[in-house]
């Protein structure tokens, strides 16, 4: 990977774990899904608008089986993250969610996308899971005295991650729908199957943009230019680097949850967040 795309995923990184740090204070989490993507469709326009006019995509059967694909993924990403956030530390599921993202990903793509890790890679994949077991408790885990709900909903999380990781490379190396475009109409397309949702609970879609409207604004400019940069290098990089790389905000969100956020453990969770990072570091330069 040359320095370009490498300093793009290092800014992901830090602007992934900020959008994150802002989720995490949803009132309801599917209304601040809803309300956050309805407010991207009008922030990121211009973008699209100018990426039909200079790209021209045309959109068939494949395209759109693509952009059905991504649509599915991501909101179920974003449902299983707020849900995640609900019932757990920000410094205890960040980090576990995107440990294991990078894992899964890793794995999917040897298996279909016939990419070939190394021996360093499969070690960054052994320090992930060590990484992963000591930030959710360690031996406690097997005993009663560690809640399980936060580590479940990280895990599937994680797994939600690996899987449009390795959906929106296909779609955008293999279809060729354009980055900006893939998220901007996957993002109106999760408003839209969300309107029941806000229909039924207006009370809380006014509560979540009268209380929390700044993180709302946050979220919604900083989480498409997060993942569109991914996007943009995933063109000409493989999953296995590029995944795992962008997952340095592991570091970020375990500073920010413990210092911020005064969440507890803070050395437990520096260390564990630590190891995964070695282990993301390994996945990106084996």
């Amino acid at each position: 990977m040359t320095t370009l795309p490498l300093l793009m995923i290092l800014a992901s990184a830090f602007i992934h774990a900020s959008w994150n740090l802002m989720a995490k204070k949803a009132l309801d989490g599917n209304t601040f899904v809803w309300v956050t993507s309805a407010l991207i469709l009008p922030i990121y326009a211009p973008l699209a608008i100018f990426t039909l006019i200079t790209e021209k995509p045309s959109f068939g059967p494949v395209e759109l089986v693509a952009l059905a694909g991504t649509t599915v993924l991501h909101l179920v990403y974003f449902i299983c993250l707020q849900a995640a956030y609900k019932v757990g530390d920000y410094s205890l599921v960040y980090p576990v969610a995107r440990g294991t993202g990078p894992l899964l990903a890793t794995l999917g793509a040897v298996y279909f996308l016939q990419e070939t890790p190394s021996f360093l890679a499969i070690t960054g994949i052994a320090l992930i899971i060590l990484g992963v077991f000591i930030i959710s408790g360690g031996a406690r885990l097997f005993s009663g005295q560690t809640a399980k709900k936060p580590l479940v909903f990280g895990l599937l999380t994680g797994i939600c991650i690996a899987a449009y990781t390795l959906w929106d490379k296909y779609a955008v190396a293999d279809v060729g729908v354009p980055p900006m475009l893939l998220d901007y109409m996957a993002t109106g397309a999760i408003s839209f199957l969300l309107l029941p949702y806000v229909f039924r609970n207006r009370e809380k879609l006014k509560q979540e943009w009268r209380d929390n409207r700044l993180n709302v604004i946050g979220v919604s400019v900083l989480s498409p230019l997060s993942y569109l940069i991914v996007l943009y290098v995933l063109i000409s990089s493989p999953v296995y680097y590029v995944a795992p790389l962008r997952e340095m905000s592991i570091l970020i969100a375990a500073y920010l949850g413990t210092r911020l956020l005064k969440e507890g453990e803070m050395t437990r969770r520096y260390i564990a967040a630590g190891i995964m990072f070695g282990g993301v570091i390994a996945l990106a330069f084996g």
